[in-house]
């Protein structure tokens, strides 16, 4: 067993039990205000581009429409405070994620990374990483992939630690949290492409959100 496993056992075990109470509450708040379907599952590509169940409360309307549209006051206030992230510390005690790592995208843009891109999958994704505390989505695709390479490259148990730190920062500035005029930010089409080379929008169910 690494290190860096070591730290995130160490970390999220008890972080699991410290934050059980909070997660019931936000568990009872979300179904009350969107019903039936608390949790939000969707297929992410995990190391190695393996593919794993990703766990976080549902913010969003059941339905067709855009994510603007079907996302909802409370859903808007989970991503800003990242509450809806809470359930990905089971990810991590499984071994699916890490707390620190390129954070898990989906699994049509695989295709579309370059080589050097597709480096972020040479580790296992994170709750958190060097993008979402350097912008997060009001970061280009291009900066948010280059930061995940870069510490693809430089990782060590000394910059999860100053990751943490300054993700804590982060969420209590609710800065980045989107793009302008997105939920999230608009979906990654393979670096350079044109604007008349949108990809089509994620199937229903499937939100491009990070």
């Amino acid at each position: 067993m690494t290190a860096k496993r070591l730290l995130d056992l160490a970390l999220v075990l008890p972080g699991l039990v410290l934050a059980a109470p909070l997660m019931l509450l936000v568990a009872l708040l979300v179904r009350l205000g969107l019903g039936p379907g608390v949790i939000f599952r969707q297929t992410r590509p995990g190391l190695d581009a393996k593919p794993f169940t990703i766990l976080k409360f549902r913010t969003m309307r059941h339905g067709p429409g855009p994510d603007a549209e079907r996302l909802t006051p409370l859903g808007r206030l989970l991503r800003r405070t990242s509450l809806d992230e809470l359930p990905e510390l089971w990810n991590v005690a499984r071994g699916d994620m890490s707390l620190v790592g390129p954070r898990p995208l989906l699994m049509e843009y695989l295709p579309r990374y370059s080589p050097e891109q597709a480096r972020r999958h040479e580790v296992r994704p994170g709750i958190t990483g060097l993008a979402q505390v350097r912008g997060r989505n009001a970061l280009s695709w291009e900066e948010r992939l280059a930061l995940d390479v870069w510490y693809v490259d430089n990782r060590s148990l000394g910059l999860d630690l100053r990751i943490l730190g300054r993700t804590v920062l982060a969420v209590l500035s609710g800065r980045g949290v989107s793009a302008p005029g997105q939920a999230t930010m608009s979906a990654f089409t393979g670096t350079g492409a044109p604007p008349s080379a949108q990809a089509p929008a994620p199937r229903k169910g499937q939100s491009g959100r990070d």
